[in-house]
C-alpha cells in the first residue's frame, strides 16, 4: 500500500517537473509610459510586441506600463538581474552604457528619418553589441521618444541670444547641463515630478521636452513660448535580458526579435503622430511656436555641440564613438 502510494507520488512529481521544464516561458516587459496605444509610444510598442509574440509562439507576455515596476533606472536594473525580462527605456540606457550618451549630442540629427537610418544601420548594431557586453542587456530594436524642444514664459526664442539669462529645467544629466550652458541659458536640474511646481512658482523660466510630452502633461498651459529646435533626438531602447533570450529556442528568438523591431516602428509612428498633432493643439490653445530657419539652427548647433562633445569625450576616454556617430549621420544625410 505504502509502496504504491510512493510510486504514485514519484510519478506525479516527475510529471510535474516535465510540465514545468517544457512549459512555455513568460516575458515580463515594463516601461514608464501609459498603457493606451493610441497616445503612448511605449504603450503602443508593448501592445504590438505582446500580440505578435503570443500570436506566433506559446510564449506569454505580461505588460507592466506606467511605472508599475518602477522608474527607468529600476527597470534596467531588474532586467539585468532577470527579475524582469524586458524593458523599453530611453535616458536610463546611458547610465549603464555610457556610449549610448552619444545619441544625446545636441543637433546631431536634422530629422527623424536620418536618426532611423543611423539607429537601424551599422552604427545602431555596433552600439547594441557594445552595450550588450557592458550590461548583459540585448538591444532588440530602437523606438522613439522624439525630438526635444525648449519652452519658456519670458520671450520668444529664435536664436541662442534669446536664451541668455533664462533658467531652464533640465534632466539631472550632466550632458544637458553642458548643452544649456553652451547656448547661454542657465540649466537647473529638477526631477520630473517637481517640474510643474517649478514652472508655476518661477523657480525656472522654462523646460525642454518632446512636443507630445509637453501637450499630454499640460505643460503648454504653464508656458507661453516654444521653439522647435529639436536639440536632442531621444531614442527608446527595447532591451531583453540576454541570458533569458539565449534560453529561448532559435525560432522563438527570431519571432521575439521581429516583434521588437515592429514594436519600435510602431512606437516611432505614434510619437510622430503625437508631435504633429501636439504642435497644432498647443498653437490652438494659445502657445506661440517658432520653427527656426536653417541659419538659426546653425547658430544653435555651433554653440551647443563643441562643449558637449568635449565633455563627453572626457567621460568616454576618447572621441571614438562620437566620430563613429558623426560618420554615420553624414552617410545617412547623403
Amino acid at each position: 500500500m505504502k509502496k504504491a502510494m510512493l510510486k504514485t507520488l514519484v510519478a506525479t512529481a516527475v510529471a510535474a517537473a516535465s510540465v514545468s521544464t517544457f512549459a512555455a516561458p513568460t516575458i515580463k516587459l515594463g516601461h514608464v509610459d501609459g498603457a493606451d496605444w493610441q497616445t503612448s509610444k511605449k504603450g503602443a510598442a508593448g501592445v504590438i510586441f505582446k500580440n505578435i509574440v503570443e500570436g506566433e509562439t506559446d510564449i506569454k507576455v505580461e505588460l507592466f506600463p506606467a511605472k508599475a515596476l518602477g522608474n527607468e533606472g529600476d527597470l534596467v536594473q531588474q532586467a539585468q538581474e532577470g527579475t524582469t525580462h524586458m524593458a523599453i527605456v530611453s535616458g536610463a540606457m546611458a547610465k549603464i552604457c555610457k556610449e549610448a550618451d552619444v545619441l544625446n549630442i545636441p543637433y546631431t540629427f536634422s530629422n527623424a528619418t536620418i536618426a532611423w537610418d543611423v539607429l537601424d544601420g551599422q552604427f545602431g548594431q555596433d552600439l547594441a553589441a557594445h552595450c550588450l557586453e557592458e550590461t548583459g542587456l540585448r538591444t532588440l530594436a530602437y523606438g522613439e521618444t522624439g525630438f526635444r524642444n525648449f519652452t519658456n514664459n519670458v520671450r520668444e526664442i529664435k536664436s541662442p541670444a534669446d536664451m541668455k539669462g533664462l533658467k531652464f529645467r533640465v534632466q539631472p544629466i550632466p550632458l544637458y547641463v553642458e548643452m544649456v550652458e553652451g547656448l547661454g541659458g542657465e540649466p537647473t536640474p529638477i526631477a520630473w515630478s517637481e517640474l510643474p511646481n517649478a514652472l508655476t512658482t518661477g523657480v525656472v523660466d522654462g523646460q525642454e521636452n518632446p512636443v507630445g510630452t509637453i501637450y499630454n502633461n499640460n505643460l503648454h498651459k504653464l508656458q507661453k513660448y516654444m521653439v522647435l529646435d529639436g536639440h536632442v533626438y531621444a531614442a527608446d531602447f527595447i532591451v531583453i535580458n540576454d541570458e533569458f533570450f539565449q534560453s529561448l529556442s532559435a525560432a522563438e528568438q527570431d519571432i521575439v526579435a521581429k516583434a521588437a523591431r515592429t514594436a519600435g516602428l510602431m512606437g516611432r509612428a505614434i510619437q510622430q503622430f503625437n508631435t504633429a498633432e501636439g504642435v497644432t493643439k498647443v498653437v490652438a490653445e494659445g502657445m506661440k511656436v517658432h520653427s527656426p530657419t536653417a541659419d538659426e539652427m546653425a547658430q544653435f548647433k555651433k554653440l551647443a555641440q563643441p562643449a558637449v562633445k568635449e565633455w563627453l569625450a572626457k567621460e568616454l576616454g576618447s572621441d571614438e564613438w562620437i566620430a563613429k556617430l558623426d560618420a554615420a549621420v553624414e552617410a545617412a544625410s547623403e
